[in-house]
């Protein structure tokens, strides 16, 4: 047996949405805490998985975290200690990575299991690994185990090759307790390094230049708790965007930056949507007709590789011939394959597609094989003629806080049943 999720296509939503805090800032957040000397009071918390995990994390360092509500929680890394983390939950999570970053630069020491499963192999993080180097860490690996340790870290110039969030924000937090001043060139810009930098110099950090592609950091000797709002999730935002122009008659979705969001917007103007933009909240009326748009995925404020598969299948129902061009992970279209099953006319070429459109698109047994080919599943089964069964809800649940009670609640049929394997 296995959860479901099913949804009813056809119905007309209306109403309005509060999208949740960032999960790309939260997962990263979490970790930037534990370098602070006194309790970190953190806001927006989105209810998702990968939450739990980290605070699983935390608790095995002895840092106190006290949930108060359901966004709202509090690390307080007073008593914690520096134990080797080689339990089975580190690899729960990619982004355990950032445990390594934040404990090396307040201990000067870390052991942590391979993050995230072994499958990526030692790839993914080699990155993160040059820059640790780079302040002069060394580093070595045995039984599944990194240990990277320095005497003291030392500020200096490091370039990335590719402009990795992940690496920006591990090498930023590395460097807060370093000796004099670290240069990060070729930066990766995300709202989400904003986000961190902007925890970080609350708790007493010197960090310039985030945003950009150079960001300075110049070493302090010591941190302190602080107070600290999530910005909202630009990811769920325009999920959530793209689902009021596929099924709502009128929808009003809160708690944006729609600086955040200026690709996805424009794109949607393009195709002739109707919305009306303010200062926290973007209003969307139903449009008549669509029109067919090229898309080009770029790092941001490029158009965002994870907007890409919801709004293919909001592409579907769009006059004339759309073009996908994937530049972030040119593997990204497993989606298609399934709303090919659901009746959508796609030609899938290499790190490409091209939609025609519009296609009706009916009910039929989907799968998400990724958080965001799960929300493209969701665009469609709104939308389509009968009844969609869309099988490995986990993935959804990593990234989406409570989907189902907010479409619930604007109108949608949706729910979840035991269907057998």
């Amino acid at each position: 047996m296995h959860e479901v999720m099913k949804i009813e296509g056809g119905h007309m939503l209306e109403g309005e949405v509060t999208i949740s805090g960032s999960k790309n800032a939260t997962v990263a957040l979490i970790p930037a805490a534990v370098l602070a000397n006194g309790p970190v009071t953190i806001v927006g918390v989105p209810q998702i998985a990968d939450v739990d995990s980290l605070s699983e994390i935390l608790r095995l360092l002895n840092v106190e975290v006290k949930v108060l509500g359901p966004d709202h929680i509090i690390i307080d890394p007073t008593h914690m200690k520096n134990v080797d983390l080689d339990q089975d939950v580190v690899t729960k999570l990619r982004a355990s990575y950032y445990f390594m970053g934040a404990i090396l630069g307040k201990y000067g020491r870390v052991r942590i299991k391979m993050p995230g499963g072994c499958y990526l192999g030692p790839r993914p993080i080699d990155l993160h690994l040059k820059g640790f180097e780079a302040l002069g860490a060394k580093i070595h690996y045995d039984h599944g185990c990194y240990t990277i340790e320095a005497e003291k870290l030392v500020g200096t110039k490091i370039f990335l090759d590719i402009a990795s969030v992940g690496a920006t924000i591990n090498i930023m937090m590395a460097a807060t307790y370093a000796e004099g001043r670290t240069t990060i060139e070729n930066a990766a810009k995300e709202p989400e390094i904003i986000d961190v930098a902007s925890l970080l110099t609350k708790m007493g950090a010197t960090v310039r230049g985030a945003g950009t592609n150079v960001i300075t950091i110049d070493g302090v000797n010591s941190m302190s708790g602080c107070f600290h709002e999530i910005i909202p999730d630009r990811i769920e935002a325009g999920t959530f965007i793209i689902i009021a122009a596929a099924a709502a008659k009128k929808m009003v979705v809160k708690n944006i930056i729609p600086q955040h969001l200026d690709a996805l917007l424009s794109k949607l103007k393009e195709m002739g949507v109707k919305m009306k933009v303010d200062v926290d909240k973007v209003t969307i009326t139903r449009p008549t007709h669509l029109k067919a748009v090229d898309i080009t995925t770029r790092p941001y404020p490029g158009f965002a590789t994870d907007l890409q598969q919801p709004l293919t299948s909001l592409l579907t129902q769009a006059e004339g011939e759309s073009h996908i061009e994937e530049t972030i992970y040119v593997e990204r279209f497993k989606h298609c394959l399934e709303l090919q099953r659901m009746g959508a006319n796609i030609d899938l070429m290499n790190g490409s597609c091209l939609i025609k459109g519009p296609t009706p698109l009916y009910g039929e047994k989907v799968s998400a094989t990724d958080l965001r080919c799960g929300a493209a599943m969701i665009v469609a089964g709104l939308m389509c003629d009968g009844v969609t069964e869309i099988k490995n809800t986990y993935h959804i649940d990593r990234g989406y806080a409570d989907i189902d009670g907010k479409l619930t609640a604007l109108g949608a049929k949706i729910w979840r049943e035991m269907a057998e394997d």
